[in-house]
């Protein structure tokens, strides 16, 4: 909102929920996902709440998952008052760090969601500090999807998601990958294992991130100078594509180098 005093907020997800009979009644979902303490967050969570319901006039419900390791972090309300006029704000709440427990996490392991799967995934690469050890959750992750018997796309998309989750050593990672190319052999697969794919998606990503940098290094040259550019060449060349596109953006207003990174 542009008259708004606060700056831009981002809600992680925001599902809007049907019900199964004739009902012409509907609520909003918010989710926020929290991977570190924050000492205003549970006043975000209200602030959030009641611009969503501002915004779209319909009831909301604002579900907190904390995916930290600070096991006192367990915010679920936002008070507030002055004199008699008083705000009670309360959040469902969830701790993955709770879900270590030996009970907990045969829950998870049992669970037929396939969510609990990067659940686990998220747990561990908090958790676990021995990378040997992480290198087995790793696999093992990757077993319990085969022997669920989940299609084809599906394990690609949970394998590039815990890829990104759970980050090996160089070594320990090529290790990981020769044996879940063995584990794959196993299944006899007629097409591109599961590790070359996402090979191929990070070679795609690759040459988009060069792209773009290329693209950004003329406009740069052309509006700033050669010099110029060049002096911005590894930040650029650095970048994600992302953040090169915003600042191609940029580029077409800015006034100097200084405004197109700030």
């Amino acid at each position: 909102m542009r008259e708004a005093k606060t700056t831009r907020r981002y809600a992680d997800k925001l599902v809007g929920l049907t019900r199964r009979n004739d009902t012409p009644v509907w609520v909003l979902a918010h989710v926020e996902v929290q991977g570190d303490p924050q000492s205003d967050f549970a006043e975000r969570m209200f602030t959030y709440n009641y611009k969503i319901r501002d915004a779209y006039q319909v009831p909301v419900a604002s579900l907190a998952v904390l995916a930290d390791t600070k096991r006192s972090f367990r915010p679920n309300s936002y008070r507030t008052a002055l004199w008699d006029c008083r705000v009670q704000f309360d959040f469902p709440m969830v701790k993955l760090l709770d879900y270590t427990t030996p009970e907990r996490w045969a829950e998870l392991e049992a669970s037929d969601n396939v969510f609990a799967l990067v659940v686990m995934a998220q747990i561990r690469a908090k958790v676990t500090n021995d990378a040997e050890t992480l290198k087995r959750w790793k696999f093992r992750l990757m077993r319990l999807m085969y022997e669920r018997g989940y299609e084809r796309t599906l394990i690609e998309e949970l394998f590039r998601l815990i890829d990104w989750m759970i980050r090996l050593p160089e070594e320990l990672e090529a290790e990981f990958r020769q044996e879940l190319y063995a584990y794959e052999e196993q299944f006899q697969m007629p097409y591109v294992t599961t590790v070359e794919r996402a090979g191929i998606e990070k070679g795609k990503t690759l040459g988009m991130q060069q792209g773009e940098a290329t693209i950004l290094m003329r406009q740069f040259a052309r509006k700033f100078g050669t010099d110029s550019a060049e002096t911005y060449r590894p930040r650029i060349e650095s970048a994600e594509p992302e953040q090169l596109e915003a600042w191609s953006e940029r580029i077409l207003s800015a006034d100097s180098p200084e405004t197109i990174f700030h």
